[in-house]
């Protein structure tokens, strides 16, 4: 690997969670992408997700709509960024 570039871990969430968020409240998980699979119920939260204090960040925020959480499951990415 080049000395100008490192390799930044972060882990790929995918957050399932039971009925649909409204329109309104997407602006919340903007960094997040939100897909909806409406005969089954649910919408699915993903993205990159720096760390366990931002996931309980986005966690409290399903919470505090009353949102049923039906899944968390991750997969490691690793993402390179030039050095400064």
């Amino acid at each position: 690997m080049p000395d100008c570039e490192k390799t930044i871990p972060y882990t790929n969430y995918q957050i399932t969670i039971q009925g649909n968020l409204d329109a309104e409240w997407t602006n919340w998980f903007n960094w997040l992408e939100l897909s909806y699979m409406e005969d089954l119920g649910i919408t699915i939260l993903r993205g990159p997700i720096a760390d366990q204090a931002e996931l309980r960040g986005i966690m409290n925020k399903l919470w505090d709509l009353n949102q049923a959480i039906i899944a968390v499951s991750l997969s490691l990415i690793h993402i390179s960024e030039p050095t400064r």
